[in-house]
């Protein structure tokens, strides 16, 4: 040390600082972030904000619970009730039909055509939906459709049992297109993540298909299949333009209602209920979420 310098007593000897290049790697890893940190601050932060303000906000600007308490009363809240009954039927259903044939995607020999036949068409199902999707049906299955023409000419009219493309129902069906190959795509990983080798110690120890499923297989894949109805209930929950393109409003679904209120369709004073319905919706989605996160992390502790 030079003459006439003291060291500095608060320094601390020793740790060199990090090297150059794992600074700019760091930043080169932070900066990848940036674009799709952008993307969900401006495309679901800043919509969930305004939707989450305008709920509790009066039509003069003040603070008010008069569009919560409205929207949580009378139609509204049997537009909630109607549109969490839908979404029920709509996932459990194709999710367990869905589970079928993802297991016989998975039984089947890899690389058949038909598995890839099955995958590639489940990819584009799963993707066809709205009002393209609500003529498909009108115009294959409605009153006047072309299959129920032929169902009534061999003496099977689809509608003399009361059935209507128009009614819940009809849009249970609807549903259960989109709904099954979904279901397909997201639970064969699961099905995929199940070792051979815990079927064959199985075999060897005596055990049986039923009983394998029983006590292996069933409870690893189940967190999953739980997780799978949750994404398919969100989807329901969600979908807007093919109930409302074939019910045109006469179900009374949250999502149909929330339309609604976009188109103007507005009572005097009630001009935020609309968002506080939205926020309601946000709400069920983020609990189906946070449900969703904790089945995974259960489902990954054995598929890995």
């Amino acid at each position: 040390m030079a003459p006439g310098i003291q060291p500095d007593p608060g320094a601390r000897p020793g740790r060199p600082g990090p090297p150059p290049r794992t600074v700019l790697r760091g930043l080169r890893n932070v900066a990848g972030l940036v674009p799709f940190t952008g993307y969900v601050l401006l495309g679901l932060g800043l919509p969930t904000a305004a939707v989450a303000f305008g709920a509790f906000q009066s039509p003069n600007g003040g603070f008010t619970l008069g569009n919560v308490d409205t929207a949580s009363h009378g139609i509204y809240l049997h537009g909630f009730l109607e549109s969490i009954s839908l979404s029920l039927i709509a996932a459990i259903l194709p999710g367990i039909l869905g589970l079928l044939i993802a297991y016989a995607i998975y039984t089947a020999r890899r690389g058949a055509v038909l598995r890839r036949v099955v995958i590639s068409a489940s990819g584009v199902f799963a993707n066809f939906g709205g009002v393209p999707l609500a003529f498909l049906f009108v115009a294959t299955l409605g009153s006047s459709g072309l299959a129920s023409r032929w169902l009534t000419d061999i003496g099977f009219n689809p509608y003399a049992n009361g059935f209507s493309l128009y009614t819940f129902t009809g849009v249970v069906v609807v549903y259960m297109y989109f709904q099954i190959p979904l279901m397909v795509l997201i639970i064969l990983p699961a099905l995929e993540g199940l070792r051979p080798a815990w079927r064959e110690a199985a075999e060897n120890m005596g055990a049986g298909t039923w009983r394998y499923w029983r006590h292996v297989g069933g409870p690893v894949l189940f967190p999953s299949f739980l997780g799978c109805l949750l994404l398919l209930f969100g989807s329901s929950l969600s979908a807007y333009a093919t109930a409302e393109a074939m019910t045109s409003g006469s179900i009374p679904l949250t999502s149909i209602q929330i339309g609604s209120f976009l188109n103007g369709n507005v009572i005097a004073g009630q001009q935020n209920v609309g968002k506080a319905l939205g926020l309601g919706l946000v709400i069920i989605i983020a609990v189906v979420m946070v449900i969703y996160t904790l089945m995974q992390r259960r489902a990954a502790r054995w598929l890995r």
